[in-house]
Parts: structure tokens; sequence; C-alpha cells
């Protein structure tokens, strides 16, 4: 692969106990058992059966998936700081809707609820009025995360905080870090100077693996053609067409508000570009190590590809949001002033050495254009002036500032 490893503390060189991980038996055997019955899958289905099965799918699973204890580590596991900052602009957008009471935060994918506990504990630091006001919502593919997610409420304090979502639109803010990444997505290759298919067949051996193919539907060429994509012979690349009925769903939820999209990506343009990305952006992830075979533990690893900035905000549009902005992690969190977060942290008395120095490890990696600092944020609105900008939008690293 060419391109980097986005996510915090990840190998390229896998440790000792990744081949033990192996796959899942069951889920492995449905894939071949559709292979057999239908032929070849397209890899979004195969990924949807691998990471979103609703008995064994990868993201389905009792274990920890994010986390020091799990296969990767996203910037809100990392540290506090994350959240403390994003509280920062979430309180903005309570100011300029008129400080509602209640004021629903809405995240998708919240996994073990380190942001929803760190975006509150910011509210109530900074002495916010929000902090009084302030419902979480929280939408996850597996219902027991919502229990893990009211314990750790629960412990910090925040019990009430946490309710019920129906799914109904909300004045408010909603989140999604890390989730567009591993919708189900599908695989192409330019050959010749056609669009072919990459699906998910068996080799000679009996082994899961590439097979090409006619597209399945015109929308993959058509996807690429609206943003002046042309694959060059040979060149790899991974298209998600799930993003516009995710898109429309989540604009649906959004009466008034901002819809924050945080996540590693680029526009269409760089995105597609042969030179760099000859390859595609296709990665698995197990165990804090980073590769990209796709079948070396089906159900047990995480696929991901880059997102396609482009198409986002296309798919916003279309849904009736508007685009508010689109910056990087490490412009967002300057803006936000996380820095001054980790200074009074340091100042704080009961602040160890040792805290300090893993706060400030985690924010170098969270802000540093070579790792986490490039991820896109996104900010959609519904009901909300493009001017002032927002808060999040207010530094430019290197372009000036706004």
């Amino acid at each position: 692969m060419t391109h980097g490893d986005p996510r915090l503390g990840l190998r390229r060189v896998p440790p000792p106990d990744v081949d033990a991980v192996g796959s899942d038996a069951v889920l492995e055997e449905q894939v071949r058992s559709e292979i057999a019955s239908s032929g070849p899958l397209t890899f979004a289905r195969f990924v949807e059966i691998a990471q979103y099965d609703p008995e064994r799918g990868y993201y389905r699973a009792g274990e920890a998936r994010p986390g020091r204890a799990g296969d990767f580590l996203t910037a809100p596991e990392a540290h506090p700081i994350f959240g403390r900052a994003l509280s920062r602009q979430v309180h903005e957008i309570w100011q300029r809707l008129g400080e509602p009471s209640p004021f629903v935060v809405r995240e998708h994918g919240a996994g073990t609820g380190a942001l929803a506990n760190a975006l509150l504990d910011g509210l109530a630091a900074d002495d916010s009025g929000l902090a009084r006001a302030v419902r979480y919502r929280v939408v996850e593919v597996d219902p027991r995360r919502l229990d893990e997610l009211a314990a750790r409420l629960a412990t910090g304090g925040w019990t009430g905080a946490l309710e019920a979502d129906d799914g109904g639109p909300i004045s408010g803010v909603v989140v999604a870090n890390e989730v567009l990444d591993a919708l189900p997505f599908h695989r192409v290759v330019g050959r010749g100077g056609r669009l072919r298919e990459v699906f998910v067949g068996l080799d000679s051996s009996g082994r899961l693996a590439d097979v090409e193919g006619d597209p399945t539907t015109p929308a993959l060429a058509a996807r690429l053609d609206d943003e002046g994509i042309r694959l060059v012979d040979g060149q790899a690349a991974e298209v998600c067409l799930a993003v516009d009925a995710w898109m429309a769903e989540a604009a649906a939820g959004l009466a008034r508000g901002l819809l924050v999209l945080i996540d590693y990506g680029y526009p269409a343009a760089e995105l597609y570009d042969p030179r760099r990305r000859p390859h595609g952006t296709l990665a698995a992830y197990v165990r804090h190590t980073v590769h990209d075979d796709p079948y070396g533990h089906v159900g047990r690893q995480d696929l991901t590809a880059h997102v396609d900035v482009t198409a986002v905000e296309r798919a916003a549009l279309r849904a009736g949001l508007a685009v508010l902005g689109v910056t990087t992690q490490g412009e967002f969190l300057a803006s936000l002033d996380a820095g001054g977060l980790l200074v009074a942290l340091g100042a704080n008395p009961a602040t160890t050495v040792a805290d300090y120095l893993e706060a400030r490890s985690a924010l170098a990696r969270m802000i540093d254009p070579a790792a986490m600092g490039r991820f896109r944020v996104i900010l959609l609105g519904r009901g909300l002036p493009a001017l002032p900008p927002l808060r999040g939008l207010t530094v430019r690293i290197g372009r000036g500032s706004a």
C-alpha cells in the first residue's frame, strides 16, 4: 500500500500473536456458501458479512474493538483532550441556536463512550451552561455498546444526560468520528480504458481471493465520472456508494444544528491520484497492526477505505445540508485551543508527570500532519449561518489565519 497509517500507535510488523487471531469460521463459511450459490460477491457485500453480520460480525463482537485492548486506537480513546476540545465547538453551536434546553448531541458509533464522557466533562470544565441542558444520544450497531456507554457515563456522573434515541430530528450536534471509513465499499480497477469491479471469489486452492468482472451497477462508473475521475490502466480504487444513504439518514435526523464528520480521506482528485495511490487505500487493522489482506482474519479485523470527501459533500448538499467548511483535524484542534487545554492540564497540581507526558504525546499525534492531523473534519449545517466562521474553522496552519 502507498498510503500512511492514519490511526494511532499502529505497526507494520505484526506482533507474534496476530497469526493466532485467525478467521471466524462461521462467517468465512457464510461467504463461501454465498459464492457457491450466487457466484463471486461484491466487496461491499463481503464487508457487510464480515463487519456487520448481526450475530458474529466484527462490530457485533463482545470484546473490545477500538481502544488499547482492541485492534486500533482512535483519537477519543487516545486521550480525553480530544473530546474536551470538541465540546467547545458544541458549546458554540448551542449559543448560535439561542441556547435551547434540552440540546441534543447524537453520536454515531460511540463505541467505548470515550468521546461522550470527555465531551460532557469538557462542558463542565468550561463552566458551560450547556452542561445542564445537554442530552446525549447514541447510534450503535450493537445494543450491548449502549449498556457499556451508560455504565461509563454513570461512573463519570452523567447518568441524567443519556437518553434513548428515537432517530427523530433534533436541534443540536451530530458527531461521527471514524464512521464513514467503515461503511461497506466496492473495489474497482482500471483495465484498458474500462472500469472493472473486484469481487470476492475463490482461487484454485479454494481460498478467498480477488476476482475481476464487469461492474454490478452503473453507479460505480457514474460516481467516478461525476467527479472527473478516470482510473489509469491497473489502478485500483474503492468507491463507497453507501455514503449517500448514510448521509440522507443522518441529515433527516438534524432539524437545526451541526453535523461533524471526522475521518481519514481526501477530495476525489487527491484520493484517486494514480501516482500517489495506484493500489487504492484498502486497509485491515488487527492487534494494532495495519496490513492489506482483507481475507486474512475474516470477522476479526477492521476493514476500511479512505473517505471520498467530494462524495460526502455532494451527498450532504443533496440531503439539504450546507457545507460550512472542511479543515484538517490538526487545524480543527488548534482552532479549539487544544494546546491551551494541555497547558492547563500541566498547570494542575493533581496532574502527574506521567499523565502530562501521555497527554502531550497523544495530542502531538492528533495534530501531526504526518499522522492523524491530516484527517478531514467536515462541518455540515442546517439552520446555521455560514458567517462568521465556526470556531473550529478559524486556524489555517500554513495558510494563514482566517
